[in-house]
C-alpha cells in the first residue's frame, strides 16, 4: 500500500514564492495586453472656437475607436459611406454639447464631414447660444463603451475687444469629470480674471494622466520588465531605466513641442518590435549566445517582409525592415564581444527609449497645445511617466532579486526564462499586427 509522503512545509516556500511570482507578472501580459492597442486608451479631440453667441466646434476621433459602437462607419468602398458619415457626425454632435441653464444650445445644421488623415474622421458644426448665459462644454463620446475614454478639448476665446488677445485652453475631460463650465464673463475679461475663471487641466491632473498612461501602456511596461529581468544589481537597473527614462523624456519633448513629427503607425509597430528583441535577447544569454538565434532572428525579419512584398500585403517600409535586419545582427555581435555587456544594454535602453518616447508623446502631441501651456502639460506628464514606471520596477526587482537567493536561483531562471518567452511573443504580435495595420 502506497504511503503518503509528507513534504516539509520550508521546502515548499521556494516553489509557492516562484509561483506567485509567475502568475503576479507574466500572465497579466499574456491575459490583459490589448490585442493591437498601443497604449489602452482611446481618444478624441475637439476644438472651439467661443464667443458670447455660440460656438464653432470641430471634432477628431479615431475610426478605430468609433468601431466599438457597432454602428456603420465611413470605410473607403462602403456602399453606405454617406448615411454611415451622417450617422457617425450625429452621434459625436448628440455627445459632445455646449449646455446654458435652459439647455443644450441649438446646432444651428447637421455636422459635415471634413478631410482627415487616415485612419481618422473629422466633423464641423455651429451652435447657437443665449446671450450672456454661462455656458458648460460636455463630452459623453464613447463613454458607455470605453469609461477610460480621454476626451481633449481645445478652447479659443475671442473677445470682442480687439484690445484683448486671443486666449486658448485645454482641458481633458473623463468619465469621472464629463463637464467643463466656461464663464462668458472671461470673453471680456482682462486676461488675469479670465484665468482664474476659465480653467484649463492643471499640473496635478497632467501628473495623474502621466501616470494612467503609463501603467495602461502595456508595451512600454513589457519592454521595462524585460529590460530588468537579467539585471544583477540595483546599480545596473538603476543605468538602464536611466539611459531609457532620459531617451524617452528627450523626444517626448521634441514631438509635443512639434520640432519632429512621426508617423504613429510606423514607431507602434517598431515598439512592439522592442519588446520582443529584448526578450530574445534575454533568452539568448540565458541560453549561451550561440549563433542559432541571431541567425533566426536576422533571417526571419527579411522573410517576413520578402512574404508580404510578394502577397501584396502592406507592410513596414522594405528599407526598414532591412535596417531592423541590419541593427540586429549588428546588436547581437557586439553584445557577443563587448567587454562589458551592461554598458551596450544601457546604450540599446537609450536608443529604443527614443522610439518609445514618440508613442508617450502621441497623446499630448495631437492637442496642438498653446505656447504658455507646453511648459505644464509636458512638465506634468513626462512626471507622471516616469513616477509610474518606477513604481512598477519597485514592485518587479525586490521580487526578481528575491528569487535569486532562493534554491540557488533555479526559480529565477525557469521565471527568466519562461517571462522572457511570454513578452516576446506579445512583441511579436504587436509588432506583426501594428506592420500589417493599413494606414
Amino acid at each position: 500500500m502506497a504511503t503518503l509522503r509528507t513534504v516539509p512545509v520550508a521546502s515548499l516556500a521556494p516553489r509557492l514564492v516562484f509561483a506567485i511570482a509567475l502568475v503576479a507578472w507574466v500572465m497579466p501580459l499574456v491575459a490583459l495586453a490589448p490585442p493591437a492597442s498601443a497604449h489602452g486608451k482611446s481618444v478624441s479631440y475637439s476644438a472651439w472656437h467661443l464667443d458670447s453667441d455660440g460656438a464653432q466646434i470641430s471634432v477628431r476621433i479615431p475610426l478605430l475607436d468609433l468601431s466599438r459602437l457597432g454602428i456603420p462607419l465611413p470605410l473607403d468602398g462602403s456602399a453606405n459611406t454617406s448615411s454611415a458619415t451622417r450617422g457617425v457626425g450625429l452621434y459625436l454632435a448628440e455627445r459632445l454639447e455646449l449646455l446654458t441653464p435652459a439647455g443644450s444650445c441649438t446646432r444651428l445644421a447637421d455636422p459635415s464631414s471634413r478631410p482627415a488623415e487616415t485612419g481618422w474622421v473629422r466633423f464641423r458644426w455651429s451652435v447657437e447660444c443665449p446671450p450672456a448665459s454661462p455656458m458648460t462644454l460636455r463630452s459623453r463620446i464613447l463613454l458607455e463603451q470605453s469609461p477610460s475614454h480621454l476626451h481633449f478639448a481645445r478652447v479659443t476665446l475671442k473677445p470682442e475687444d480687439p484690445t484683448q488677445r486671443v486666449r486658448v485652453v485645454e482641458r481633458v475631460l473623463t468619465a469621472a469629470e464629463t463637464d467643463w463650465p466656461l464663464s462668458t464673463s472671461a470673453l471680456d475679461a482682462p486676461t488675469s480674471t479670465a484665468s482664474a475663471e476659465l480653467q484649463g487641466t492643471s499640473f496635478t491632473s497632467y501628473l495623474r494622466l502621466g501616470i494612467e498612461h503609463i501603467l495602461s501602456g502595456w508595451d512600454h511596461l513589457a519592454f521595462v520588465l524585460a529590460l530588468i529581468l537579467l539585471a544583477r544589481s540595483l546599480g545596473e537597473v538603476a543605468r538602464l531605466v536611466t539611459g531609457f527614462t532620459v531617451a524617452h523624456s528627450v523626444t517626448l519633448a521634441l514631438a509635443v513641442l512639434g520640432w519632429i513629427r512621426v508617423e504613429s503607425g510606423p514607431v507602434e509597430a517598431l515598439i512592439g518590435f522592442s519588446v520582443a528583441l529584448i526578450a530574445i535577447e534575454n533568452s539568448w544569454t540565458l541560453a549561451g549566445r550561440g549563433r542559432w538565434v541571431p541567425i533566426v532572428t536576422v533571417t526571419g525579419l527579411l522573410a517576413l517582409a520578402g512574404g508580404a512584398a510578394l502577397a501584396g500585403i502592406p507592410f513596414l517600409p522594405a528599407l526598414t525592415v532591412l535596417g531592423l535586419a541590419v541593427f540586429c545582427a549588428s546588436h547581437f555581435e557586439l553584445l557577443r564581444r563587448a567587454p562589458d555587456a551592461n554598458l551596450h544594454r544601457v546604450a540599446l535602453a537609450f536608443a529604443f527609449g527614443l522610439v518609445h518616447g514618440f508613442g508617450f508623446a502621441g497623446v499630448l502631441a495631437e492637442m496642438t497645445l498653446p505656447t504658455e501651456r507646453l511648459a505644464t502639460a509636458l512638465l506634468g506628464f513626462n512626471i507622471g511617466v516616469e513616477i509610474g514606471q518606477l513604481a512598477v520596477v519597485a514592485v518587479a526587482w525586490p521580487l526578481l532579486a528575491g528569487l535569486r537567493k532562493i534554491a540557488q536561483g533555479r526559480p529565477y531562471r525557469i521565471f527568466a526564462e519562461l517571462g522572457s518567452a511570454a513578452i516576446c511573443g506579445i512583441g511579436l504580435y504587436w509588432f506583426l499586427v501594428r506592420s500589417l495595420a493599413p494606414g
